[in-house]
């Protein structure tokens, strides 16, 4: 017979035989059923002889020693992994559901209950009023305490009276410990149910501390710290002392970023760094008796200040999904900001969680927000962030997401655990039962799991079985109608069945199909999946409708709007606002709110707003939804709280006069009046005082009982309606006052309260006693101590006073007492507590002049309310005189205008908003000194004067003709002139041209041909509304003769213009040869057009003139005396004639060009030995007789006599030294001198050999250097140079120098030939080669 089972059902049933801790025949038996299940499985012939018998027993001892081992090894590898599975899930304790209050009557039971959660299992303790309960120390019964799966309980039997208490349980581990309080009341069954509550309320609930302040929103920025503080009214308890913290619904706990405190009474919570995950609903909740408080505000987190103008801000929550061994899909959220330009797209970027190494994971940018992030390695640790991008820039990088390790999330699907032994557990791997798998069968299942813009992502399910070994796959697609497939992936193979693809042709189909990979082979490919088309681009959702803005408060305002429909989820809306009159939209927030319903904070008061809403999603943001109808910011209206500070002002016999403080809180709108309640104490119920609303807040209630104790209450009304009802007043005894000091004074109140100062004002006491008041005494305290401090030292007698010296930041309270002549009453009810700040945006009294010139005093109040008035006072004793002033309201703003304004107007000048919550109120004195500056401005305003900004200029135009103008400011379309001249007034002509630029302010008159009938003055009157000024120009004697002058000039140069005419006025330039060359140049010539010369008056020939160029020139070969005089060029045709004309006369450029000439022409000074001595000298090619030359010696000037002779010629200026001596040595200066100008010349004769005397000489005469003829000498070397060579220079030449030591010459022949004669002395040579060659003969 044959029997097989397979290995899976084998090594669960060798698992279920591995126990431990149970009797030794049991275990044998055990062995036995697992041996003969292994011997089932062998398929093997059973013959039934000793062989058998003897190898089954073999067997058996075989498996009994394997199992042992493998029993010990198994145990092993069980405690470690339940070490390790118990440190894994180690966690603080935390009260799932806490401890709640009960109240039970007397002799019943009561059980506390509580769940905690905490790994491992916490110790609990159990405390009633702070002492450890023991239940061996209590009566037998007592108590029961027991821990069930989490579930603590504490079990009190006939409960006694004693019993009521506070009850506490701890819970501690290793990780932590955790807090829950319960108060359990044991109420009397022989008592009253109202005493039992009394009980209950007065011993625990009066302890409770309650919030002092309500939570205000609160904005911080990116990157920055945050701090948000709760304070409470007491220390808080100890069944309170448990606070959470929640945002968005989520508990908070402490965290290497966050920390939550208690100290002091104020709880807080601080952000180190703020991201915009931060941003949200932050709850705060703390226990109380039956159940707890809580409050909730909005922290908003604006975006960090961009590195880039324009950039937009960051993304936020990354988050990471479907995580496999090599991939994951990451996600986030869009910003709210933009920066003014679409985002184009969104940058990745990793790195291994504990590291700074990021690695950017694409190349292009994400169009959606949502990307796979491909190639991870298993195991590892990873943290993403994301920026946005758009045409101006990149963002800051979003907060890292939380790290996230890649692994095998199919790994417990192919995990199998069998437990045993009473929490032991046995786990088996698929894997290792599938051993026969070599190679792998195809996946299945093969499908697009998204579908976006940029990517395509696939999924598949592995083969099963899959095999023990390891496998990675190949993804091939296909386009929809071929049959060609092509391996995507084939350098880098998938270790996970998720892949995705990114360039994919947008709008083409796709197939794709994945392969099966091992180290035994490739399997057949999966069947396709379905067409799939790329590119979709993943629309926005539209954004919501019917977006409803309401009042809130003076700050805020609340947004509704619908949410999206037909099934539509969007990951939540972003709002914005705009103030009415701008084009920037603000973003609110910064982190989408899931809600439907937001308020707004933050706003100015009393500004206008119109407000938008879009969508968020996984494409990005919607377009704006339709803009809200403008709101202005005020608070909404709502019924008033109740009044407080009930005083008894006056008493009789059978009346009293009752006082109260109005609401705190009065609804936003106007309070209407009151309802008074009275309650004898000798009565139960309370009676209507007044059924009309009682509009003051001072009112006597008669048909009071003498002797009676009355205590009152009341409600305010408004157009919202009938508030809440205040709290009972004290007990006031119905008794008549006969006291002679005066009765106490009431409506004590704080205004224009700043940083160190507040005015203080009350009302006078209804009980004047035995006489009128004479005056009062003002007391001071901080808040918090019972200390009265006296203000004045002397009684005053207004019923105001300004406080000062107060210290900014402190709360004070004030009273009030009244004297008359038999001494001080009692004090009145003490005032609000005022803490001495200016608060932030507290407007003053502006004080000024109006474009009408009256003088005004204004103040905006933007917190006033619809039914607010702005109530005006002058000195603190009502209203200003109505004949002197003009009160006028305008939205929020209030102006009282001085009709008259005179001395009778100075004084203290005080405004105050009514119907607000907070007070808003200012002052201001006018002064003397005020009055005297703003009259002087009003009579500015009403008598304006145009400003001028540039007087009565005068400009000759290029025609000659005059142009007079001023500017002034700007003025209107409606502007009027005036031009008078010598008393009449012009206008405008052809001849004289008057022009009137308003826009610009010009003012001009253009005068075509000036002449003397436009001598005199000019009067320019201007005129605009009220505003007027005049400016005049006097245009007379040597002013109007220079105007008249070079109109004239320019006339002329215009006319000249319009014929031939010079460009470049004559000239005179030295040339190289020490000529003078007159120049001039004309243009606008023509064929008829002439040009000639003149020297004094007489046409003077030798000029040239180019009718091409208009060029004009006369050369002066020797400047002598008779070139002196008038130089003229003329040019002339049809159209006209111009002249040009120099002075060459000795009082003219005469004597300046002789000296040019003279420098041109003259050498550096020369020294030549003579025979007689040394000789000094400089040659001139241009020299005359007026020149005046002087010589020095060392700056002194020398004298001719007998050893010095200076002289010249017209060629030389010298200096002979007779018989030289050593005093003759040293530095010889020349100075040349026509009377005006000069040139030196110098030399150093120091004792050095004297430069030899060198004279070239042709045909033995001495050669005069000039025209064709040079020489130069450079140290030893003298060269003689002929320009322009011919056969008059044929000749001997000869050089002869000599010095003191002696003489030597040197000859040179010169032959000058014709070009083509073949010189004497040479003859033509045949040479081999065809060539002639010359030579001497």
């Amino acid at each position: 017979e044959e029997e097989t089972f397979s290995p899976s059902e084998l090594s669960i049933a060798a698992a279920l035989a591995l126990t431990s801790e149970i009797p030794q025949d049991y275990k044998l038996r055990r062995e036995a059923a697992i041996l003969e299940l292994e011997q089932r499985g062998q398929k093997r012939i059973l013959f039934g002889n000793d062989m058998e018998k003897f190898e089954k027993d073999i067997i058996r001892s075989c498996r009994l020693l394997r199992v042992r081992a493998d029993r010990k090894a198994l145990r092993r590898k069980a405690r470690v992994e339940k070490e390790y599975i118990e440190l894994r899930s180690g966690r603080p304790p935390m009260f799932w559901i806490p401890l709640r209050v009960h109240a039970v009557w007397e002799r019943m039971e009561v059980k506390l209950a509580c769940t905690v959660l905490a790994s491992p299992p916490p110790h609990v303790t159990w405390y009633k009023n702070g002492v450890r309960i023991d239940p061996h120390l209590a009566p037998a019964g007592k108590y029961k305490i027991k821990n069930k799966f989490g579930m603590l309980t504490l079990d009190i039997s006939r409960c006694s009276m004693e019993d009521s208490a506070e009850y506490s349980v701890e819970v501690k581990n290793q990780y932590g410990e955790a807090y829950s309080f319960a108060t359990v009341l044991v109420r009397n069954s022989g008592k009253s149910f109202y005493h039992a509550d009394f009980y209950f309320i007065g011993s625990l609930m009066a302890r409770e501390a309650d919030f002092a302040f309500p939570l205000k929103p609160l904005f911080s920025r990116e990157k920055e710290p945050f701090t948000l503080s709760c304070y409470f009214s007491s220390d808080l308890l100890e069944h309170q002392r448990d606070i959470t913290w929640f945002r968005d619904g989520e508990l908070l706990q402490n965290s290497a970023c966050r920390e939550l405190k208690y100290q002091d009474r104020e709880a807080s919570l601080t952000v180190s760094c703020a991201y915009k995950e931060d941003e949200g609903f932050y709850t705060i909740r703390v226990p109380s008796l039956d159940g707890y408080k809580e409050q909730t505000t909005y922290v908003f987190v604006r975006d960090a200040a961009a590195e880039t103008a324009g950039a937009p801000g960051s993304p936020l929550n990354v988050k990471c999904h479907d995580v496999n061994k090599d991939c994951l899909i990451l996600s986030w959220v869009a910003p709210s900001d933009n920066g003014g330009s679409p985002i184009l797209g969104y940058y990745i970027e990793r790195c291994v969680a504990g590291s700074e190494d990021w690695v950017p994971c694409n190349d292009k940018p994400v169009k959606t927000c949502r990307y796979p992030v491909l190639g991870l390695a298993e195991g590892q640790t990873y943290q993403f962030r994301v920026k946005a991008a758009n045409k101006e820039g990149i963002s800051h990088p979003s907060k890292t997401s939380d790290p996230v390790t890649t692994y095998d999330p199919s790994k417990d699907k192919r995990l199998t655990v069998i437990p045993y032994d009473d929490g032991r557990t046995i786990e088996i791997f698929k894997d290792d039962l599938e051993g026969h798998i070599k190679i792998p069968l195809p996946p299945t299942n093969v499908h697009a799991s998204e579908v976006r813009e940029d990517y395509v992502a696939l999924a598949w399910d592995e083969p099963d079985p899959r095999g023990k070994e390891p496998l990675t796959y190949y993804v091939e697609k296909s386009i929809v109608g071929s049959n060609s497939w092509q391996t995507v992936n084939l350098d880098m193979p998938v270790n996970s069945p998720r892949f995705a693809l990114f360039d994919l042709v947008k709008g083409k189909s796709y197939r794709f199909r994945v392969r099966s990979v091992n180290k035994h082979g490739i399997s057949e490919p999966s069947l396709p999946s379905e067409p799939v088309t790329a590119g979709a681009k993943l629309a926005t959702l539209p954004p919501p409708s019917q977006v409803l803005a309401f009042r809130d408060t003076k700050t805020s305002v609340v947004l509704q709007w619908d949410k999206l429909k037909d099934g539509l989820e969007p990951l939540g809306y972003y709002i914005y606002c705009r103030e009415t009159g701008t084009e920037e939209w603000q973003t609110v927030n910064n982190k989408p709110v899931t809600c439907n319903e937001f308020t707004v904070p933050g706003l100015q008061p009393g500004k206008e707003y119109v407000f938008c809403v879009k969508s968020v999603s996984e494409a990005g943001l919607s377009e704006s939804s339709p803009e809200t109808d403008p709101i202005v910011v005020r608070p909404a209206i709502a019924c008033p709280s109740a009044p407080h500070g009930f005083v008894l002002l006056n008493c009789g016999k059978a009346d009293m006069t009752i006082g109260w403080k109005p609401p705190k809180r009065k609804g936003g709108t106007k309070i209407l009046g009151y309802f008074l309640d009275q309650h004898d104490a000798s009565e139960l119920d309370w009676h209507e005082v007044n059924i009309q609303p009682i509009p003051q807040r001072v009112y006597t209630v008669s048909n009071l009982e003498e002797g009676h104790l009355y205590e009152f209450r009341a409600c305010a009304v408004n157009r919202a309606g009938v508030g809440e009802v205040s709290e009972p007043s004290d007990l006031f005894k119905c008794e008549e006052w006969t006291m002679p000091e005066p009765g106490p004074p009431y409506d004590v109140k704080c205004t224009e309260v700043r940083d160190s100062s507040l005015k203080l004002h009350w009302e006078a006491p209804l009980y004047l006693g035995a006489g009128p008041v004479t005056g009062y005494y003002v007391d001071m305290c901080e808040e918090g101590s019972e200390e009265w401090k006296q203000i004045n030292k002397q009684p005053i007698a207004p019923t105001h006073m300004k406080v000062s010296d107060l210290e900014t930041g402190k709360c004070y309270i004030f009273r009030v007492r009244a004297l008359n002549k038999a001494g001080i009453g009692p004090p009145s009810l003490p005032s609000d507590p005022v803490v001495a700040k200016t608060k932030p945006g507290t407007n003053e009294i502006e004080l000024g002049v109006d474009e009408e010139g009256f003088i005004y005093m204004a103040f905006e109040a933007p917190e006033k309310n619809d039914s607010s008035e702005f109530i005006w006072s002058k000195d603190y004793e009502g209203p200003p005189d109505a004949d002197r002033v003009q009160i006028e309201e305008k939205g929020n703003k209030s102006k009282l205008i001085l009709k008259d304004p005179s001395e009778k107007d100075l004084g203290i000048y005080s405004v105050e908003v009514t119907d607000v919550d907070d007070d808003i109120s200012a002052s201001r004195t006018l002064t003397k000194e005020d009055l005297d500056k703003l009259l002087k401005r009003s009579h500015e305003i009403r008598n304006p004067l145009i400003k001028l900004i540039s007087g009565w200029n005068i400009d000759v135009l290029e025609k000659g003709e005059v142009r007079l103008w001023l500017e002034v400011e700007k003025l209107s379309p409606n502007a009027e002139l005036r031009l008078i001249f010598n008393d009449k007034e012009l206008t405008s002509t052809p001849t004289h041209k008057i022009n009137f630029v308003k826009g610009k302010g010009l003012v001009e008159l253009i005068i075509q041909n000036f002449c003397d009938d436009d001598k005199g003055m000019y009067t320019a009157q201007l005129k605009d509304g009220k505003a007027k000024n005049q400016f005049t120009l006097a245009l007379m004697d040597e002013c109007f003769a220079k105007v008249a002058e070079e109109a004239a000039a320019k006339r002329r140069e215009w006319k000249k213009k319009q014929g031939p005419h010079f460009i470049e006025n004559l000239k005179w330039k030295v040339t190289e040869n020490c000529e003078v060359l007159l120049t001039c140049k004309a243009t606008n010539l023509s064929k008829d057009t002439s040009f000639q010369w003149f020297f004094n008056k007489k046409a003077r020939a030798g000029g040239a003139f180019d009718p091409q160029t208009g060029i004009g020139t006369l050369p002066i070969k020797k400047l002598t005396k008779a070139d002196e005089g008038q130089y003229k060029a003329v040019v002339s045709d049809d159209r006209g004639e111009d002249y040009t004309q120099l002075d060459l006369t000795k009082g003219g450029k005469r004597t300046f060009l002789s000296i040019i000439l003279l420098a041109l022409s003259a050498t550096p000074l020369k020294i030549q030995p003579t025979e007689e001595g040394i000789k000094i000298y400089t040659d001139v090619k241009y020299y005359t007789d007026y020149m005046k030359t002087t010589w020095y010696h060392k700056e002194k000037q020398l004298e001719s006599r007998d050893r010095l002779k200076a002289g010249s010629t017209m060629n030389q200026i010298w200096l002979h030294i007779l018989n030289p001596t050593d005093a003759d040595k040293g530095k010889y200066t020349l100075e040349l001198f026509d009377g005006n100008n000069s040139r030196k010349l110098s030399t150093d004769l120091s004792g050095q050999d004297p430069y030899p005397e060198i004279t070239w000489l042709k045909n033995e005469k001495v050669i005069v250097f000039k025209d064709r003829y040079k020489m130069d000498v450079k140290g030893t070397v003298v060269t003689i140079t002929i320009e322009k060579v011919c056969n008059e220079d044929t000749g001997k030449y000869s050089i002869y120098v000599k010095n003191k030591y002696g003489s030597e010459t040197g000859q040179v022949t010169i032959s000058v030939y014709k070009h083509g004669e073949i010189p004497a002395g040479l003859e033509e040579e045949e040479v081999p080669g065809g060539t002639i060659k010359k030579k001497p003969k």
